[in-house]
């Protein structure tokens, strides 16, 4: 059988050279249309000018699926404007976008979309700041694939919608660790080396009403850090047992809540809070224990001599001070860093809600 050599250039059969035209026409054609497409995406030119084939469908997959999701918010039909409409209406959507850039500054955080299945339909081009990995190489992604594997359960139960919910905006706040690509320094480094991220996402539900009844999520996720800067007098820093006991306390805590550090020692924080705001805690102190770090949400601490503020803490596990004797390699204990940031004055100050708001009782029963 006859078989073309590299090297052979004697004129190709007839059928062979009409069947390598069609297959360069097919390329063109191919080519011409994922130019197409790639134009068509919202991002900056920089980005597009660097996608493979396989990113730009995953791109364009997930802009189509979020502006029928989506489809009455201001920006989703500007995304695929064709060529004259993109030109006309260029500085306005500039001005959108600065204006983006300057909410994303202000909230310390990026935007992410998930659908009902968890996939990420989108996320605001910041997330490289708190991640390290790009918003193309996690769009259309699935979020079970970048985040813990005991934090999954917890994922799709805020993924799935009661009956109650569906018809109305439900509010989500959880903690998830995601994969994390930076280091201590900020330098980026292979997923394979990447290392979990605690984030705290807030935001809602919103559903679609259509013969295909569709569901997402809208979140914002920001990283909780490990140390805070105690800004103004409202704010205190305390130190706790593993069972939220409190083993030291900053001296603020005497004009916010009227408790001397010495005697707030040995308390647990479950006796400074009010009685409904329990279960709040709760859901807290177990992040704590499964993700080293956590945030309470609003809760309400009873004041001394009656009445409570509301107040969000914000805490991390670190390991506590080696003893000096102590056994080299030995393990050092686990204490809880919190800070607790006071959002309101002092409501229903003549009210007494617990024993505990009076320290005297201790010592007037003991008499």
């Amino acid at each position: 059988m006859y078989t073309r050599s590299r090297r052979d250039t004697s004129p190709l059969l007839p059928g062979r050279a009409i069947s390598r035209e069609a297959a360069r026409k097919r390329r063109r054609v191919e080519s011409d249309v994922f130019a197409d497409l790639v134009r068509l995406l919202p991002l900056r030119a920089s980005v597009r000018a660097h996608l493979d084939k396989p990113t730009v469908i995953r791109l364009a997959l997930c802009y189509i699926r979020l502006k029928t999701l989506l489809k009455d918010a201001m920006y989703a039909s500007k995304f695929f404007m064709r060529g004259a409409d993109l030109h006309q209406n260029l500085k306005d959507e500039m001005e959108a976008v600065d204006e983006t850039d300057v909410y994303l500054r202000v909230l310390e955080g990026f935007v992410m979309v998930l659908s009902s299945e968890g996939d990420m339909m989108f996320l605001s081009d910041n997330v490289g700041r708190y991640l390290g990995l790009t918003q193309t190489e996690l769009m259309g992604h699935n979020v079970f694939e970048f985040t813990h594997p005991c934090d999954h359960e917890e994922i799709r139960s805020n993924l799935r919608l009661s009956a109650e919910e569906f018809w109305s905006d439900a509010k989500r706040d959880f903690v998830v660790r995601i994969k994390s690509t930076l280091t201590l320094t900020g330098r980026s480094t292979n997923l394979k080396s990447a290392t979990w991220k605690v984030l705290q996402c807030q935001g809602r539900t919103m559903t679609r009403a259509d013969p295909f009844l569709a569901s997402c999520l809208l979140l914002i996720c920001r990283p909780l850090p490990v140390s805070h800067t105690l800004l103004c007098s409202r704010t205190f820093s305390s130190q706790h047992s593993m069972d939220m006991r409190f083993m030291h306390c900053d001296h603020r805590v005497t004009s916010i809540l009227g408790y001397t550090p010495h005697e707030l020692v040995g308390r647990s924080i479950y006796e400074l809070c009010h009685t409904l705001d329990t279960v709040c805690l709760s859901k807290y102190h177990i992040n704590l224990y499964t993700k080293s770090q956590s945030v309470s949400g609003r809760y309400r601490m009873l004041v001394r001599g009656g009445g409570y503020v509301w107040a969000e803490s914000h805490s991390a596990v670190v390991p506590g001070p080696r003893a000096p004797k102590s056994r080299a390699g030995a393990l050092r204990p686990l204490l809880i860093f919190c800070v607790t940031y006071v959002l309101s004055s002092v409501e229903e100050p003549f009210l007494q809600l617990s024993l505990e708001q009076n320290i005297q009782h201790r010592y007037v029963s003991c008499s």
